[in-house]
């Protein structure tokens, strides 16, 4: 059995709050000895609300008709029967307009003629509109705060709308590069080596009675052909799964040890909070500049720094061989234009600074690793 919520869910006890105002009109109305004065309130307060009614579905030029109605019909119900709560109704109406313009026009305009109704019975000294005073001060607030608040609550859900479509963008342009990437690394990978292995099968079928010697020769060569391709793929698909900056670090040490490069690690802190595609983009961009040091820089030692911060991450790789010049081309085949590509990515940064050798900076930003976590996979 569901139980019975008195309450709608999610709205809590707003929808109550509006109906006690909704029939809040009638007792101010009732107030007044003149039966002509009832009928007109009482008309003016249905006209009231479905004016709402349409100001609410309305858009463009309509809304400036609509809501001026809304602010006459609420300056009469105030100078007739000291009924100001309307106010209130127009102060949230006027919050859920989305143009802008027409939300400054239409709130200066309310304001102006809610603050001129309350000075004028204030100066008449009517003793209902006085009794109430405290009331009257609090929806004169309203009437200032409330639209804005609305306003900007609006913008903020449109903004934060927008934000989870970008995300999705991101994610879907991963997923399609992914995609692509694997494609090119199966046609260059497989594509020639399965051709190699179809050209020698056809010549050692051709050539096995001819001479076989010569056959044995081909089928060695598509054994070992075919065998490279496994490899390949292995490796492929290991690269796949991802790779940690951990593990990567392993493998530069050994690197930099067969090149006999000194390594130094000069503190690593364990990355949090960070998806596996960005720490294997990230892994990728360090092996690439660890590459680069060994094959380029005729360094004895390579220094690497990886830290985390509340705005993003850096990893510095610093070597003390041959500096190499700040407005270097990057496109001469050295690796630092594919680690610039993979960082610009992602919104990340390369800065290359040549002083006693060479030092990279890696950054990504704090944000692209909050949203990669849900978008990016």
């Amino acid at each position: 059995m569901k139980k019975y919520l008195f309450f709608q869910k999610g709205s809590g006890i707003s929808p109550y709050i509006w109906a006690v105002f909704s029939i809040l009109p009638f007792y101010f109305i009732f107030q007044s000895s003149s039966t002509p004065e009832i009928i007109v309130g009482i008309t003016l307060t249905i006209i009231f609300f479905i004016a709402l009614r349409f100001a609410f579905i309305s858009k463009r030029w309509p809304v400036y008709l609509w809501t001026s109605i809304l602010i006459a019909i609420s300056i009469t119900m105030t100078l007739l029967f000291q009924f100001i709560y309307f106010a209130f109704y127009i102060a949230y109406y006027n919050g859920n307009i989305k143009n802008r313009i027409a939300f400054l026009t239409l709130y200066i305009i309310h304001l102006v003629c809610t603050t001129i109704s309350i000075n004028y019975n204030v100066v008449i000294q009517d003793p209902l509109f006085l009794k109430q005073l405290p009331f009257i001060i609090i929806i004169w607030i309203s009437v200032i705060l409330l639209p804005f608040n609305i306003y900007n609550k609006k913008k903020q859900g449109q903004l934060e709308e927008q934000l989870e479509y970008a995300n999705k963008r991101i994610s879907d342009l991963v997923k399609q590069e992914e995609r692509q990437r694997i494609a090119r690394d199966l046609h260059d990978t497989l594509g020639q080596k399965l051709s190699l292995i179809g050209l020698k099968s056809d010549l050692a079928r051709k050539i096995i009675y001819k001479d076989p010697e010569q056959a044995k020769s081909e089928l060695k060569d598509v054994q070992q052909t075919a065998r490279t391709a496994l490899n390949e793929v292995r490796k492929m698909v290991s690269q796949m799964r991802g790779i940690r900056i951990k593990e990567e670090l392993i493998r530069i040490e050994q690197i930099l040890k067969a090149a006999e490069i000194n390594f130094i690690l000069n503190h690593e802190n364990n990355l949090s909070n960070v998806s596996l595609f960005l720490e294997n983009l990230l892994s990728m961009c360090l092996k690439e500049a660890v590459t680069n040091v060994v094959k380029h820089s005729q360094a004895k030692t390579c220094w690497i720094d990886i830290e985390q911060t509340d705005k993003d991450i850096c990893i510095k790789v610093k070597d003390d061989g041959i500096s190499m010049d700040e407005n270097y081309d990057l496109s001469n085949g050295s690796g630092l234009l594919g680690i610039r590509e993979r960082l610009d990515f992602v919104n990340g940064s390369l800065d290359i600074y040549s002083s006693n050798g060479t030092t990279l900076i890696m950054k990504v930003q704090k944000i692209i690793m909050e949203t990669d976590r849900e978008g990016i996979k």
